[in-house]
């Protein structure tokens, strides 16, 4: 089955990497790209999400809509683990133009001129999804499904020892966003790091492919594993492209959990701070929470996308 779909994101290098899912996997059909404040500059992620476009050997054939450059009521927050977004690298310059339509605006027209058909998969902040939802209170309704890269189940994050950074940059964002109605499904940090951390050894296999897309990866991903280094994380870590390929993908999907999912808005230490709960007769499920995969089916459906000349 072909899954339309819209990427929100804030785009560094995984983001990147998800976005290649639907520009490039046979069951994926990208309708348009969101930009959101988040992982980098504004403006340079709104050129790492035309770089990817156009190194997918794609350019002109997905619009990219540019959408909120703050959060709802917070300053932005910058992530520390991507350089540039784009591997630090000089890649020629995109010469496909973002769209004049705001990004807000052109997910509730998609979802409506397409109801019941429209995958959103947000891999940044909310605050884009958040302020279609202001706009038009039928979009939960009318799209198919959200896929959330955010949070962690009830488990340490990964900007503070209480918040995923997608949840802290716009938790105002996030809860709004549970609470508004999708058929959500979210994909944690938690996971992350349990079964979508790529070693040393399956880089090395990416590397070897030889084709432009692998160099592409090893570019982009390079900041990413440098970083993680200095963090004690042995590895690549891939939730966002892990969100995307598990859209078309479900089969990867092992085990999931229905949660009711509420994030803290309050400041302080826990801002952020995404509860899981799954006690029914205490809060009624709002999320699907993905709590495992097929981690070594995951990185050869990666790997036979970036084997293509």
């Amino acid at each position: 089955m072909t899954r339309r779909m819209i990427i929100d994101t804030d785009t560094a290098a995984d983001d990147s990497f998800a976005m290649l899912v639907g520009l490039r996997h046979p069951s994926a059909q990208l309708e348009a790209v969101t930009i959101v404040a988040g992982n980098v500059a504004f403006d340079q992620q709104v050129q790492n999400a035309l770089i990817t476009i156009e190194q997918a050997g794609r350019r002109g054939e997905v619009p990219v809509h540019l959408g909120a450059r703050t959060p709802l009521l917070r300053e932005w927050v910058e992530a520390s683990a991507h350089g540039d977004g784009k591997g630090n690298h000089a890649w020629p310059v995109p010469t496909q133009a973002p769209s004049d339509e705001r990004a807000a605006e052109a997910i509730v027209r998609i979802v409506d001129e397409n109801p019941g058909e429209i995958d959103i998969v947000a891999i940044g902040p909310l605050t884009n999804i958040a302020t279609a939802v202001a706009l038009d209170r039928d979009l939960p309704r009318k799209a198919r499904s959200l896929w959330i890269m955010g949070g962690c189940e009830n488990s340490i994050g990964n900007i503070t020892a209480a918040a995923e950074y997608n949840f802290y940059v716009d938790p105002e964002a996030a809860q709004l966003v549970l609470a508004a109605g999708f058929e959500t499904t979210i994909v944690t940090w938690t996971l992350t790091l349990e079964r979508a951390l790529w070693t040393s050894e399956q880089l090395e296999q990416l590397a070897a492919l030889g084709t432009p897309l692998a160099e592409f990866f090893r570019i982009l991903d390079t900041p990413n594993l440098e970083f993680n280094r200095t963090v004690g994380i042995d590895g690549s870590t891939h939730p966002d492209s892990l969100t995307a390929m598990l859209l078309v993908r479900p089969d990867l999907i092992r085990a999931s959990r229905q949660l009711y999912v509420e994030v803290d808005t309050r400041p302080g230490l826990t801002s952020g701070y995404s509860l899981m709960d799954d006690r029914p007769t205490r809060n009624a499920p709002n999320a699907t929470v993905i709590t495992d995969i097929d981690a070594e089916g995951f990185f050869a459906a990666y790997r036979e996308l970036l084997s293509a000349e």
